[in-house]
């Protein structure tokens, strides 16, 4: 009776210790969530209405170059130069910190991005502005640097979620985006709770969650064989993402080292190309496209490469966003082209194509399950979870955050901790020179 009683009394002492630690976690997720929520609100609002106002007033292109000036104006006015996705990245990593100042840098210059026409996305925006709120939330209430780490994914997931309305693939995006083959556990309750909650704010105050609406089609092996083939391709559609938006960023920075010149110079090719295609369907997000691929089965044979090179040269020169939705297009218009051929119903093909382009691009397997399900629906969920493993493989160890790290190897329990990208500085596992 005695040792029970001991073992009972250890119990609830320990009990009250993960209680006082949740409750710690809950006042922390709470309060990122909410300013996570109200801010990203008030941002999807601010690039919607720059997207309105630019179809609205097509002479607004013609800013593009003036556009990059202002963007570099911003970031030296608030000295946050130099820091992007990646140095949210590297925070959760080893503890670097992150400046107050990439809040506003970040949050104007998207805006701008997207009102000049430049081709980028949004979570971009949404990762570093997450993360810098929660990482300083956490240095308000004093939390160790353990805590901060966790505190700076809390403020990604919930940001993430705010923006896209896709709380569950938030959450598990934000836990596996920094150390591939890793997930932080530890994490899951601050930023589930955190991505809760800044999602009902968004909801609150009028930003709908972005859905679409397809139909899949019912499972057989014909089928099944159909999108893995489709899934393949979208892999490798994926590595060539990735490896034009970092050569291209690369030839912009040996070419032209002056920022000012290198944005200048990359917002008037971004105009050329606009008039050269008569088009401005690869200039903002491109949202608009995304949906005619999936819920319409509409696309040009071209868009995902041209897609690819709008982002490339906008992010390259200068502009910020981020590439996620970018990703997204070149996805949607690749699959909803090529998913007919292979006898997948275009739509679907698009959806399909989506998932996989953005599974290799970030090399979350995972979170890209759970984004394709509050995203389209559970119906095709078998289809994109093997869309989502082909392309995870597939894409090998290019990734569009060049900070992340992929802790174990794609196709054995083998620990090789590596960069993505590690390729491009002549860096090679043991697993590349096996199969090479």
């Amino acid at each position: 009776m005695k040792l029970l009683l001991n073992n009972l009394h250890h119990y609830l002492r320990l009990w009250g210790l993960y209680c006082k630690g949740l409750g710690k976690w809950l006042v922390v997720s709470g309060i990122t969530g909410l300013l996570c929520g109200v801010l990203g609100s008030a941002f999807h609002v601010g690039v919607e209405e720059a997207t309105v106002y630019r179809m609205a007033h097509p002479w607004v292109l013609y800013t593009l170059p003036a556009a990059g000036l202002l963007v570099v104006a911003i970031y030296k006015f608030t000295r946050a130069e130099g820091q992007s996705t990646n140095n949210i990245i590297d925070e959760v990593q080893s503890g670097q910190g992150i400046s107050l100042a990439l809040l506003p840098a970040i949050f104007f210059s998207t805006i701008v991005t997207h009102l000049a026409g430049g081709s980028a996305g949004r979570e971009g925006a949404a990762l570093q502005m997450g993360g810098a709120i929660g990482f300083h939330t956490g240095r308000l209430l004093r939390l160790d640097d353990k805590d901060l780490r966790t505190a700076t994914l809390t403020g990604m997931a919930a940001f993430f979620s705010a923006l896209f309305g896709t709380p569950l693939a938030a959450t598990v995006f934000a836990m596996a985006v920094v150390s591939v083959g890793l997930l932080y556990h530890a994490a899951f309750i601050p930023c589930f709770v955190a991505s809760l909650t800044a999602y009902g704010i968004s909801l609150l105050l009028g930003v709908a969650p972005t859905r679409f609406a397809v139909m899949a089609p019912a499972v057989s092996v014909r089928m099944l064989l159909s999108v893995a083939v489709l899934a393949a391709l979208a892999a490798m559609v994926s590595v060539l993402f990735c490896a034009t938006l970092h050569t291209v960023e690369h030839l912009f920075r040996r070419f032209l080292r002056n920022p000012w010149l290198r944005a200048f110079c990359g917002g008037a090719l971004l105009l050329v190309l606009t008039l050269l295609l008569r088009t401005t369907d690869y200039n903002g997000a491109g949202m608009a496209l995304i949906t005619a691929a999936v819920e319409e089965g509409q696309a040009k044979p071209l868009a995902f490469l041209l897609k690819i090179l709008f982002t490339a040269i906008t992010l390259g020169a200068g502009f910020k966003g981020g590439e996620v939705v970018p990703s997204f297009f070149v996805g949607a218009a690749f699959g909803c082209v090529l998913g007919p051929l292979l006898g997948i119903p275009a739509g679907f093909a698009a959806a399909i194509g989506l998932v996989s382009v953005f599974c290799g691009a970030v090399n979350c397997p995972i979170a890209s399950i759970f984004l394709s399900v509050e995203l389209f629906g559970a119906g095709g969920l078998l289809y994109f979870a093997l869309a989502c493993g082909l392309s995870y493989v597939l894409s090998g160890y290019s990734g569009i955050y060049s900070s992340q790290r992929i802790l174990y190897d794609k196709l054995k329990a083998q620990y090789i901790d590596v960069r993505t990208n590690a390729h491009e500085e002549g860096v090679h596992t043991e697993m590349e020179q096996k199969y090479s």
